[in-house]
C-alpha cells in the first residue's frame, strides 16, 4: 500500500535525484556508457581512405560509382541495477544504513539512465533472487524502481553474488551495463569466476559499500559483535592493543583481496561509505572513465 508518507519520500528522492543527474553528471554518464552495437545509418559515395570492405556492391552496381555503407553506434543501453539486500545491508553508524545508501544510489543511476533514454531494470538479491523488475524506459518505470527500493524487505538474510550474477546473465539477452551494489562481504572464491565471465559479456561496475565503524573500532572496552547473516556473536576487548593490531591487519588483508578481485576480473569499482556525499565520488568516477576511453 502506498501511503502519503511514502509518496512524499518518493517525490523528494525524484526531485533531488533528477537535479543531481542534470547538474552533476548527465553528460559524463552519456559519454562513458556508449552503445553496445552498430546500426546501419546510410550509404554515401566512396571517399579516399574508406575501407574497401564497407563498399555496398549492390548500390555501387546500380549507380555505376562506388558507394559505402555507413554505420553508427547504437545509443540505447540496457542498464541493470543489482542490489545486495542481505542482512549486513541493515548496518550503518553514520547517518544512514547501507540499505538506505543503496536506495539513493539506485535512484540516481536509474534517473541517469532514463534521462539518456536508456532502459533500466532492478534485481534485488540475498542468497536468493528476491525481486526482478525488467528493464524499461520512462519516468513512471523509474518511480516504480524507487518505490520498490524504499518498501522492499528481504525474506532471507544471506548473500550469494554468484546466484545473482547467474540470474542476470539469464535475464540480459544483449550486452548491458550492470551496477552491482554490495558490501562484498561474501567469500570471493564463491563468485570470482562468474564475476569475470559476466564482465566479459557485459559492462560490470562494482559499487562497494562500507561503514566507518567497519574500518575503525573505537577503544570502548568490551563489545559484542553480532553477525546479522550467520547469527554468530563474539565478544572482544576493543581497548586491547593486540586485538587492535590483529583487526587492522585483517581489515587491510580484506581490502587488498577485494582490490585484487576487481583488478583481476577487470571490473571497475567505486567505493562509498555511509557518511559521505556520494555525488562527488560518482561524478569523479564517470569523468575518470571518460578519460580512459
Amino acid at each position: 500500500m502506498i501511503t502519503s508518507e511514502l509518496m512524499k519520500k518518493i517525490r523528494r528522492i525524484e526531485i533531488t535525484t533528477r537535479r543531481l543527474v542534470s547538474d552533476s553528471f548527465a553528460g559524463e554518464y552519456q559519454s562513458v556508457f556508449k552503445g553496445q552495437g552498430m546500426e546501419f545509418h546510410e550509404v554515401r559515395p566512396y571517399l579516399s581512405g574508406d575501407e574497401i570492405r564497407t563498399i555496398d556492391w549492390n548500390v555501387t552496381a546500380r549507380m555505376g560509382t562506388p558507394f559505402v555503407r555507413v554505420y553508427r553506434e547504437e545509443r540505447e543501453l540496457t542498464v541493470l541495477v543489482m542490489v545486495d539486500a542481505s542482512a549486513s545491508s541493515d548496518f550503518g553508524s553514520k547517518g544512514r544504513l547501507k540499505r538506505e545508501l543503496s536506495a539513493e544510489l539506485t535512484a540516481v543511476l536509474a534517473f541517469a539512465a532514463t534521462t539518456n533514454n536508456d532502459k533500466v531494470g532492478l534485481l534485488i538479491f540475498t542468497d536468493e533472487v528476491e525481486l526482478v523488475i525488467l528493464p524499461k524506459k520512462g519516468r513512471s518505470h523509474v518511480l516504480r524502481i524507487v518505490r520498490e527500493m524504499l518498501v522492499f524487505r528481504p525474506e532471507r538474510e544471506g548473500t550469494s553474488l554468484k546466484l545473482a550474477l547467474d540470474a542476470a546473465n539469464l535475464l540480459l539477452k544483449r550486452k548491458s551495463v550492470i551496477f552491482l551494489i554490495s558490501d562484498f562481504l561474501e567469500d570471493k572464491d564463491n563468485y570470482r569466476k562468474v564475476l569475470a565471465s559476466t564482465n566479459k559479456k557485459h559492462d560490470v561496475v562494482a559499487i562497494d559499500l562500507t561503514d566507518p565503524l567497519e574500518n575503525e573500532i573505537p577503544k570502548v572496552g568490551l563489545l559484542a559483535f553480532h553477525d546479522a547473516e550467520t547469527k554468530r556473536e563474539v565478544w572482544i576487548n576493543s581497548s586491547d592493543e593486540n586485538w587492535k593490531k590483529s583487526f587492522n591487519q585483517k581489515r587491510m588483508q580484506f581490502e587488498e583481496s577485494k582490490s585484487h578481485l576487481f583488478k583481476s576480473t577487470n571490473v571497475d569499482r567505486i567505493k562509498f561509505t555511509t557518511e559521505e556525499d556520494y555525488v562527488s565520488r560518482l561524478t569523479h568516477f564517470f569523468k575518470e572513465r571518460v578519460k580512459r576511453r
